[in-house]
């Protein structure tokens, strides 16, 4: 069982509580019917809930700003931004496969009828010309073999692989350290109208919010999050290119890295990667060759349930989906104990039918 698209203003103004992110947003969702229902809530009905304490459970009822919240529909009629929704069949199926995905993304541009296969695609914001032909070739080529690129929109390797797919007619799509309405850097004016139209522009932040430093790291974990793999291209040691490699390796992708030059700072960063295990780029076979046993995807088979499951297990069963679901939903939907459930939970667990994620959020496999 899915669960219910909820309302879109609903979501926007439980995203403009403080301290409340995009995974409780999401989970304070599963559990109540709508954001109304959520901030007419006891106090101490909050407080059930696993990882609200007092604190935040009194941010919760007096920190929603629905002036905020209304400011930013007013803003995207106005200026054509869409927002996708973790409810949403067409937010990035990888993305939403990942720990802590955005609740909500803001959007410019056209999504495309199902995602194509991504590979995300950094490096840093100064390259050599050596940097500037790598990655033009291998972006050409990936293009060609029907691979879209995902980057920052950020001077120097993201501006190169965004320009070079265009240039190829391939697909690509920027994530933000900042609103959609924000043109950042400002020199990339054109690339990021170039991309509405023929590609898209994403960020979960509000409309309004500016490039901000402390945005771009979080940021990043969306880049690599939408991306089979994360190719880096010239990244010194404290390149932010390396938070997105990291968080690939957290989101079970691949990482990807062009060898650089041993006496150039610029390529310390990369080249400190593949010590540690990143694949290393000699051509576009090198990262065809990882991908390909991801590129083409059957629809999974129905799975006939176990002999031995009992009449329990199979109801538990039948409110899970691939959709995460908290453990205090289904204590609402099922009227029992967290007790009794985890334990079942853990039942089919060990027989292969349900896995469990952080947070206390459970799926369907």
């Amino acid at each position: 069982m899915t669960q219910a698209k909820p309302n879109l203003r609903d979501i926007l103004l439980l995203l403009t509580i403080p301290q409340l992110g995009p995974g409780r947003v999401r989970r304070l969702l599963g559990v109540f019917e709508s954001a109304e229902a959520l901030l007419k809530a006891p106090l101490q009905r909050l407080m059930m809930i696993d990882g609200i304490d007092e604190k935040l459970a009194r941010q919760i009822k007096s920190g929603a700003d629905a002036a905020q919240a209304d400011r930013q529909l007013e803003l995207m009629e106005k200026q054509g931004v869409h927002c996708l929704t973790i409810w949403d069949e067409q937010y990035p199926p990888l993305l939403k496969k990942t720990v802590v995905p955005p609740v909500m993304l803001f959007y410019k541009g056209r999504l495309p009828e199902s995602w194509p296969h991504c590979i995300g695609v950094v490096g840093t914001r100064m390259p050599t010309q050596y940097g500037r032909t790598v990655t033009e070739k291998l972006v050409v080529e990936l293009s060609d073999n029907g691979i879209a690129i995902i980057s920052g929109l950020a001077r120097g390797i993201d501006t190169i692989a965004h320009a070079a797919a265009l240039r190829r007619g391939g697909q690509t799509y920027a994530v933000l350290g900042c609103g959609v309405d924000c043109v950042y850097p400002p020199e990339n004016r054109k690339l990021f109208e170039s991309m509405a139209e023929n590609g898209g522009i994403f960020s979960e932040y509000f409309l309004g919010v500016g490039p901000d430093a402390v945005n771009f790291p979080r940021r990043n974990r969306i880049i690599s999050g939408m991306s089979l793999g994360v190719l880096v291209v010239e990244a010194g040691d404290k390149s932010g290119a390396l938070i997105t490699a990291s968080y690939a390796l957290d989101q079970n992708r691949e990482v990807f890295a062009v060898p650089g030059n041993i006496t150039s700072p610029k390529s310390s960063g990369v080249n400190r990667l593949i010590q540690q295990g990143a694949k290393l780029v000699a051509s576009v076979e090198d990262i065809l060759e990882e991908i390909s046993g991801r590129l083409v995807k059957t629809a999974p088979l129905e799975r006939p349930l176990p002999p031995n499951i009992g009449d329990a297990e199979k109801k538990l069963l039948e409110q899970l989906s691939t959709e995460p679901k908290h453990i205090d939903k289904l204590v609402l939907d099922l009227q029992e104990s967290p007790a009794t459930l985890l334990s079942r939970l853990l039942t089919l667990e060990l027989m292969g039918l349900v896995r469990q994620l952080s947070g206390k959020m459970f799926i369907r496999v």
